[in-house]
């Protein structure tokens, strides 16, 4: 029990660092580069770690030309979400970059299991929507209270 708890944590903690790490390197070199170096430095690091597993692949360059269009679409969806992070992050808070993300994967899931499983959790939607309007709640309130502030 303890273990996931601290995986949960260093895996929040590694979120926001690599939000933060991107986005100043869009700033220093551009959003396109910046994702380039994002993508490289993963696919530096995945292949080291591939090398030390056990994993090993059992499949022919053959199975992979079969797979259908939209298994490759991860990878540029992935790419969009980074430049658009990267651009982003500096303009608004910690906490609703956090609950963007938050409400991003739990909608992002929604649709996965309702397109694998062909379930839709109500719960899920109800909650996503209510912490969504929360969020939209809170912005437009900072914001009355940002313009109030510079009035006085």
């Amino acid at each position: 029990m303890i273990l996931n708890i601290i995986l949960a944590l260093a895996s929040g903690l590694t979120n926001v660092l690599g939000r933060i790490i991107n986005s100043n390197l869009a700033n220093k070199i551009g959003i396109l580069p910046g994702t380039f170096y994002n993508y490289l430095t993963g696919l530096i690091t995945s292949t080291i770690f591939f090398m030390f597993s056990s994993n090993t692949i059992r499949y022919s360059p053959d199975k992979f030309l079969s797979l259908p269009v939209y298994a490759y679409i991860g990878g540029a969806l992935g790419v969009v979400v980074v430049g658009i992070c990267s651009y982003i992050t500096p303009k608004i808070s910690a906490l609703y970059a956090t609950v963007l993300l938050f409400v991003g994967q739990l909608f992002a899931g929604i649709i996965v299991d309702y397109f694998t499983l062909h379930v839709l959790s109500t719960g899920k939607v109800v909650g996503g929507v209510l912490v969504l309007l929360g969020l939209v709640y809170n912005a437009f309130v900072d914001k009355n209270d940002t313009e109030t502030a510079k009035n006085s």
